[in-house]
């Protein structure tokens, strides 16, 4: 609906007031500022909450800002109220061309003055925008917020719109200043009332020129103010200019509802997105606080009552984390209960060639047979190799983890591996003695493994040597390999007297010693199967032993199987 008009007198020089009171001073009206605080963060709010929250609340953000745009719907609303002002603007020039001539008139028919004014009055009251006529020399002839009687010229003025409530006009002034700032409305020539005639006389000469002109400019409050400048012609002849305005109260008020609207949905969208945001962020802060204070208390405390919370119930990725973190502290505890057991059985065994090195030097300090002492000399020799061998495979055996993990993986061929050892005590057989080493090999497989192949031949020699040093002198042993599903199997086997029932585990224990009857104590640590088992579980292999036995049952020697996963590149 259109404002409320009051009349403004204007006599002589004199112009007389008729509007209503003005309203209290706009200084008064304006909602006093408050002081800014600045928010702090308490100390529950973690940083990746307050992260969740400004990436989800800036792409709500950034359509927010978006949505204060509307340049199509407002696009529309513009160019809907430009074509509906050139219609009317030609309608009334035709009528003027028509009815504000002389009909008789031959040379220089012009617009008479007291027609178009008339014609200006009649319609003001019908149409909503502002109507001024020009005459054909650009003289301004009629305005239709500008009435002559007898009385003197009368000014027609809308009025205000009725002030609103504090908080709508705090809404309302926040909003313009929010719409004014956007760069879109920012680039709109300003149109001034006092001013504005000088730019709409460009539009009108334009149009006396016969162009039809439509503009768009932005007033000093930041509304948008429309024009149309037509030309008045008869017989294709310009008589004059006729020109429609109108404010675009109408449009700022469509867009701005539309926006309320919207707004009203993003407050909503903005709410439920701040509640998810700190609902995804508890789920994910939370649990990831509790797993880092419950691996500072492990790693704190000395006692092993603190252990790691179990989310695996999530089913995501905080379950899985917390099943890592369970697992690696566990598997950090089993660590360092087999670094105690390792230190204690390398005391214990130490301590018996001590013992017995310490017994023998004491005995040859009192000892003067020449021949005792010398006993004693090759007693202590051995027990000093002893000790050797000792703290030799002592120290192969704790550094194996820590090369593993520095060298690089190669792919290894299992059966060109068992070839060439095969080779290698067939080549040295004399020297050596012993049993002989048979390699049996299929080679329609590639028997390819993932592995470091100095360690891995450590394996097969470990084994080898102790099959050799358990076979009889006429026995064989034999070196067989086949692919297993997605394993290679390694085999060698012995004509020995077997493995002891009940210690078929047990052989790989570090210092477990269980050698052939005749051979000379202490030439072995004990060590060697312990290495074995060490290195083909770093490779994420098995070992195991077994006897081998006839149709009857009876032991025929001992068997060791290894398997290992097979290569990716092989299979």
């Amino acid at each position: 609906m259109r404002a409320q008009e009051t009349l403004r007198a204007e006599r002589d020089d004199a112009p007389m007031t008729v509007s209503a009171a003005a309203g209290a001073p706009a200084a008064a009206r304006r909602p006093a500022r408050r002081p800014r605080s600045r928010r702090r963060f308490g100390p529950g709010v973690s940083r990746l909450t307050i992260r969740i929250l400004a990436i989800n609340l800036l792409s709500v953000a950034i359509l927010f800002i978006g949505v204060l745009y509307l340049d199509r719907y407002q696009n529309s609303l513009i160019r809907g109220e430009l074509d509906a002002l050139d219609r009317q603007a030609e309608v009334m020039a035709r009528a003027v061309a028509e009815l504000a001539v002389e009909p008789d008139a031959t040379v220089d028919p012009g617009l008479m003055a007291d027609r178009v004014k008339r014609i200006v009055r009649r319609l003001s009251g019908v149409l909503a925008s502002r109507i001024r006529i020009y005459g054909g020399e650009g003289r301004l002839i009629a305005d239709s917020r500008m009435l002559t009687g007898p009385g003197g010229t009368v000014r027609i003025q809308p009025l205000p719109p009725p002030e609103p409530d504090p908080v709508q006009r705090f809404a309302n002034r926040l909003y313009e200043r929010i719409v004014n700032w956007l760069p879109r409305r920012s680039e709109l020539p300003v149109w001034n009332e006092a001013t504005g005639p000088e730019s709409l006389f460009k539009d009108v000469r334009l149009a006396l020129g016969g162009t039809v002109v439509r503009k768009v400019r932005a007033t000093e409050s930041g509304g948008l103010f429309l024009s149309v400048a037509v030309p008045v012609q008869r017989y294709k002849q310009v008589l004059g200019a006729l020109m429609l305005s109108v404010e675009g109260e109408d449009i700022d008020t469509a867009v701005r509802e539309v926006r309320f609207e919207i707004l009203g949905m993003f407050a909503v969208t903005l709410g439920i997105t701040i509640l998810l945001s700190l609902y995804l962020a508890g789920t994910i802060t939370r649990p990831i606080q509790r797993l880092a204070s419950a691996a500072e208390q492990v790693r704190a405390s000395h006692s092993r009552r603190q252990t790691i919370p179990d989310f695996g119930r999530r089913g995501d990725e905080i379950g899985d984390l917390s099943r890592s973190l369970k697992a690696m502290t566990e598997e950090l505890w089993a660590r360092m209960d087999a670094v105690e057991r390792f230190a204690a059985d390398v005391a214990h065994e130490i301590k018996n060639p001590l013992t017995s090195l310490r017994s023998a030097v004491e005995t040859a300090a009192r000892v003067q047979d020449p021949e005792r002492r010398q006993r004693l000399m090759a007693v202590i020799m051995d027990d000093v190799g002893r000790l050797n061998r000792l703290i030799t495979d002592i120290s192969e055996a704790s550094r194996i983890d820590a090369e593993l993990s520095r060298e690089d993986r190669s792919p290894v061929d299992i059966g060109q591996v068992l070839s060439a050892l095969a080779e290698v005590y067939a080549a040295t057989a004399e020297e050596r003695g012993g049993p002989p080493v048979l390699a049996e090999v299929d080679t329609t497989d590639r028997l390819v493994v993932a592995g470091q192949e100095g360690r891995l031949v450590q394996v097969l020699r470990n084994l080898i040597e102790n099959a050799r040093s358990f076979s009889p002198p006429d026995g064989t042993v034999r070196l067989r390999a086949w692919q297993d599903g997605e394993r290679v199997a390694v085999c060698v086997e012995d004509d020995g007297p077997g493995l002891p029932e009940g210690k078929l585990e047990a052989v790989f224990d570090r210092f477990y010693s269980e050698r052939p009857q005749g051979e000379k104590f202490g030439t072995h640590s004990g060590l060697g199967l312990s290495i074995s088992k060490q290195i083909v579980e770093a490779h994420g292999g098995t070992i195991h032993a077994a006897n081998r036995r006839s149709p009857q049952g009876e032991v025929l020697g001992a068997r060791f199987v290894v398997r290992l996963p097979l290569a990716s590149s092989a299979r």
